[in-house]
């Protein structure tokens, strides 16, 4: 189509037709046929009617784009190309324009495409309805439910990928203005039976596989998998890698979608062990064992896996150890307990998982709803999207294809009763005379199986009911005596004489003449399937569990609330599931989209004729065709209808002034239809044969190309005489503008000669005019020159004289001038050349001298000691007097610096100095003290009462006053001690209670040992043989270290008049009583931060480990 071109019918640039209702001839080959033409160019949506037929292109198309949506967005259902957008734009606008409730049936076999069109329904109705931050967060909910639901619920399988194993009904609901509020989700027979065993060439459920693909390392570990395939028995090897799937992506998209609908994370967390449970129940395998009675029992063969389930659920492991190998059976008051052999156990771990699993997908999709329901309790309305799964017939049918066909009969019924009761309502409203339509009445199906007394479930029910033994085969005898005579029913073992010689029924096999062909079911597993049995051991065991998750998933397991009741079965149970299905459907609008499989290679571009057949068959297509078009095939408004084909007829061309339906009666009156082809409804017309209408479009498309030609004539003649016009316009212009320049260059040639002719005239008289002015001019200047040259003449004769006069006066004053000169050189020359170069370099010198001594006046530095500045040195020759000035200079003011020193002052630079002298580039310490000032009392005794006995104790004048710590020579511990230093004495005193611990004078002390590093420790050596010594020597830390051991060195000078010895080593003796122990310094890093430590390694040694 092209792009400037406007569609506004179906039937515009159809390929095929659009709408089997138009189909000519109406048979099972052009049906194919159109189906295939239309699949060929892209075109995979067809109408019948109001139902939509999808064909599965197995690839991606750009028709489903934000374009798109707004393309058929609030347009009439037949006015754009079929798509499956129009069906949800016509359900949405009916919901919220006339409140009528809707429903989506979606049917179709697997792999035809019914989850993914669920999904466009679903991706549509959000995009079309408000917008608003809580609409956004209701729509993005109802959205990722889809992919929680698709993990949990389908797997692979031979025909499809993404096979949905679970029927899915959601109610999506929505306030008076269309936006929606809220959704209930309904499901349907989840094929558990998938968990515990897959047909080859499938795989269990997608949930198994992303986990062990996508999960982290931690969180594997927490369930306790392991990420190899192969180490569980419930998953299938030869498919558990799909070409074009990513189960790693796919479980982070699951996880982000169980957030976003509402998820908490202990929530996701219990879902995921529960589903680990089940991989790791496969794994539990049983052997035999006799017992001393004789009866067979089983064992469990490796119980790390139980041990490990255990562990997830929080269950005994006794209790469910025993729940797979007995059995009880409770019956009013007595209780028996039997042994379970081996295959008995493997059914129960089978029917254990398959239970868990299918009670946890029950649990996912109660608490969905719990999250995405409406929150408001205003009228609400509502819109049914229903995903089921299609009729089936494999090559084995067993239970489940039974219960899913039976499902399809009754969708079929209900299908056939709403589109024949839509007609019959639309003739009625219409007033158009309804006729009876003949059509295939499949309820006689639905009878045979949901009869209560004669129906195939309830003969299935009975059987699994009655004492005795109950067996598949006890079962399809039932079957035979009840429904022998049936016509839809055939076995091999039926009394009906028009089986006995079909010998491609199998003995243990029936068959039924559905609506869509014949399917034949195998009995085997027909009775286990429905009794769905699970021993009451194994659920107590489940209530048991401290997992909260799994004890809800188990409420029958309460000893408290045992109930002998035998439980529903599951045919009885999904048949009530059915009927409430219908029930809810009746009560809603339908709308219909069957999807169809092109083909089984999952391909795009392949398009099998037989399997397509095959499709359309048991999907009633034809019959659906033939319903819709009973009647009368087409019909249309008038208001379009006259729009469409009014050019027709020239009296409704180009506008008709009336109502519509009269200039549709003058239209078909003047087209000569005849009148059994076409009814008059109250707003729509009625074409009987699609016939008529194809003859209307083949005129219409006659017409629109005879106006074509019409319109391209008008328009050559317009563009024709348009141009003519254009040119006899320019035609003129250009004459008009060349006249005029015409004349303008006359003009200027005019022009031009005038002005010549007048300057050569003027030219004439100015140069006569000028000779006769310089002929005057000389004339009067003639005697003007003689008389200059005769002045000239006078006035050079003059100047000569004089000239002459001036050189004889000038040569007698320069002669006079030279003999001065010789007689003053003469008298002179003998002084003048002994003594000039000497006085001249004095003189020089002397001017130098000068000019430096004032420059260095300019350029004097600070005052400052500190100040190393000094002005450059401007000569060579004066190097050393610079040096000198310089030093003398610095030596000055560093007098006048001293000069400002108090008394006080000049001893604390004195003992600073003495400090450099003794630790400097010797101890590691001494740079950080040189800022710090020496206080001595840092204590202050005299006004602390708490150390007056201390002060009435020492009468001498404090040096200094600081707390130490002294280090015990046992374990290197530390001890807080008051260091007083006197003119005559060390004393050593009790912090706490100030008594005098030690007394040492001066003279005793011999020596100072300390280390190198930056440290506070420091060793008291004294002399041997005083009375002082008997304890030894004193090893103490102090943070003032440098200035206590300069005020001890200057003290003990001042009184003995001897040097005190500073040993700085990092390694030193220290006298402790009758011992030497040797105290060593390393480096190392400390607990305590940059606290030096001390610990004793053995008698002869401590160790003082420093940052």
């Amino acid at each position: 189509m092209a792009k400037m071109e406007v569609k506004t019918s179906l039937l515009d640039n159809m390929i095929g037709v659009g709408d089997m209702v138009l189909l000519e001839p109406l048979d099972e080959d052009s049906f194919i046929n159109n189906l295939k033409k239309r699949y060929d160019h892209n075109e995979v949506y067809t109408y019948i009617g109001s139902v939509v037929i999808s064909i599965n292109p197995y690839r991606s198309l750009p028709i489903y784009t934000p374009e798109k949506v707004e393309e058929y967005r609030n347009r009439n259902f037949y006015e754009l190309s079929p798509h499956i957008f129009a069906l949800s734009d016509e359900a949405y606008r009916s919901l919220r324009d006339q409140d009528k409730d809707q429903c989506i049936l979606i049917t179709g076999e697997s792999g035809a495409g019914k989850t993914e069109a669920s999904k466009l329904v679903m991706s549509y109705v959000a995009a079309v309805c408000g917008k608003g931050a809580e609409v956004n967060q209701v729509k993005e909910q109802l959205l990722q439910s889809n992919p929680v639901l698709e993990a949990f619920g389908n797997a692979k399988t031979v025909r499809n990928d993404n096979s949905s194993r679970f029927g899915k009904y959601m109610d999506i609901e929505f306030d008076f203005k269309g936006d929606p509020l809220g959704g209930v989700i309904s499901n349907y027979l989840l094929e558990k039976s998938r968990v515990v065993k897959q047909p080859r060439g499938e795989r269990n459920f997608h949930i198994f596989y992303q986990i062990l693909s996508g999960a982290s390392e931690d969180f594997l570990c927490k369930l306790k998998l392991e990420r190899d395939f192969s180490r569980y028995n419930y998953l299938g090897l030869d498919s558990a890698k799909v070409n074009g799937v990513d189960d790693a992506a796919n479980f982070r998209t699951v996880r982000n979608a169980m957030q976003i609908v509402g998820f908490m994370d202990h929530e996701t967390q219990s879902v995921f062990e529960v589903v680990a449970a089940v991989l790791k129940l496969g794994n539990i395998e049983f052997k035999p064992e006799s017992r001393v009675n004789g009866l067979d029992e089983s064992k469990i063969k490796d119980k790390n896996e139980l041990k490990e389930i255990c562990e997830l659920t929080g269950i005994d492991q006794s209790v469910l150890e025993r729940a797979f190998s007995f059995r009880t059976v409770e019956a009013k008051q007595e209780k028996v307990s039997t042994t379970l052999n081996v295959a008995q156990a493997y059914y129960a771990r089978d029917a254990l998982a398959k239970n868990l699993y299918s009670r946890l997908f029950s649990w996912l999709v109660t608490r969905i709803n719990e999250s995405i329901k409406a929150q408001t309790k205003v009228r609400k309305k509502v819109m049914g999207v229903l995903d089921i799964y299609g009729f089936e017939i494999f090559e084995d049918n067993s239970f489940e294809q039974f219960i899913i066909n039976y499902c399809n009969e009754k969708l079929q019924q209900i299908f056939i009763e709403l589109t024949l009761k839509e007609e019959q309502e639309e003739y009625i409203r219409e007033g158009i005379e309804w006729t009876h339509i003949e059509y295939f009445n499949n309820a006689i199906i639905c009878d045979l199986i949901e009869n209560n007394q004669t129906g195939i479930l309830a003969m299935l029910d009975e059987e699994c009911l009655r004492p005795g033994t109950v067996t598949d085969d006890t079962f399809l005898e039932k079957l035979n005596q009840v429904c022998a005579t049936h016509q839809h029913f055939e076995s091999r073992m039926s009394k009906c004489s028009r089986f006995l010689n079909d010998t491609s029924l199998p003995h243990s096999c029936f068959r039924i003449q559905h609506y869509a062909g014949k399917v034949m079911y195998q009995v085997e597993g027909f009775v286990d399937k429905n009794n769905d049995l699970l021993y009451r051991d194994l659920s107590q065991a489940m209530w048991k569990a401290s997992h909260s998750l799994i004890k809800a998933l188990f409420p029958e397991g309460n000893p408290a609330k045992i109930n002998l009741k035998r439980p529903p079965t599951a045919g009885s149970q999904f048949k009530a599931s059915v009927a409430t299905l219908m029930k809810n459907l009746q009560t809603k609008n339908p709308n219909y989209i069957r999807c169809i499989k092109p083909n089984d290679k999952k391909a795009a571009h392949i398009f099998n004729d037989a399997l397509v057949c095959h499709q359309i068959r048991y999907l009633g297509l034809l019959e659906n065709v033939r319903v819709r078009r009973a009647g009368y095939a087409f019909r249309q408004a008038y208001e379009p209808c006259l729009e469409r084909y009014k050019m027709l007829c020239k009296q409704t061309w180009p506008h008709w002034r009336g109502p519509a339906r009269a200039g549709v009666e003058v239209l078909f009156n003047e087209l000569e239809i005849p009148e059994e082809e076409f009814s008059f409804g109250r707003s729509k017309i009625f074409i009987r044969n699609p016939r008529t209408l194809f003859k209307l479009e083949d005129l219409r498309k006659q017409r629109l190309e005879d106006l074509a030609t019409l319109i391209e004539k008008i328009y050559r003649g317009w563009k024709c005489r348009t141009r003519f016009l254009l040119m006899k316009k320019s035609q003129i212009v250009i004459a008009s503008w060349y006249r005029r320049y015409a004349q303008q260059k006359k003009y200027q040639k005019i022009k031009s000669s005038a002005v010549i002719v007048q300057s050569y005239i003027r030219g004439w008289k100015a140069r006569k005019l000028l000779r006769e002015l310089k002929h005057q001019k000389r004339c009067n200047e003639a005697a003007t020159i003689i008389a200059a040259y005769w002045h000239g003449t006078q006035a050079r004769r003059e100047l000569r004289r004089l000239k002459e006069e001036a050189r004889n006066k000038h040569a007698i004053a320069v002669i006079w001038a030279y003999w001065l000169g010789y007689k003053v050189r003469r008298e002179y020359r003998k002084f003048f050349r002994a003594n000039a170069g000497r006085k001249i370099y004095e003189f020089t010198l002397q001017r130098l001298m000068q000019k430096y001594f004032l420059e260095m006046k300019n350029k004097m530095p600070s005052l400052s000691p500190i100040d190393k500045n000094w002005p450059v040195r401007p000569y060579l020759f004066l190097d050393s007097t610079h040096k000198e000035l310089k030093r003398i200079f610095h030596l000055w003011r560093c007098k006048k610096y001293r000069d400002q020193f108090t008394d006080q002052q000049k001893l604390i630079y004195e003992e600073k100095l003495e400090a450099s002298e003794l630790f400097k580039d010797k101890k590691a310490l001494y740079p950080a003290s040189v800022g710090q000032p020496f206080q001595g009392a840092y204590l202050e005794i005299s006004k602390n009462p708490k150390y007056k006995k201390l002060k009435d104790a020492v009468d001498e004048k404090i040096i200094i006053a600081e707390v130490v710590n002294k280090i015990n020579r046992a374990n290197g511990k530390a001890t807080s001690r008051i260091f007083l230093l006197t003119k005559n004495n060390v004393l050593l005193a009790d912090q706490k209670s100030g008594n005098i611990k030690s007394e040492v004078p001066l003279g005793d002390v011999t020596k100072v040992s300390m280390s190198s590093q930056n440290d506070g420790f420091f060793a008291v050596h004294l002399k041997e043989g005083s009375g002082a010594a008997g304890k030894g020597d004193f090893l103490l830390s102090s943070d003032h270290l440098i200035e206590m051991a300069t005020k001890l060195y200057r003290t003990t000078l001042s009184q003995t008049k001897q040097k005190l010895n500073i040993e700085i080593s990092d390694e030193f003796l220290v006298q402790f009583r009758q011992d030497k122990v040797c105290v060593k310094f390393i480096q190392g890093s400390q607990k305590n931060g940059n606290i030096p430590t001390c610990k004793r390694k053995n008698n002869r040694l401590l160790e003082v480990a420093v940052p």
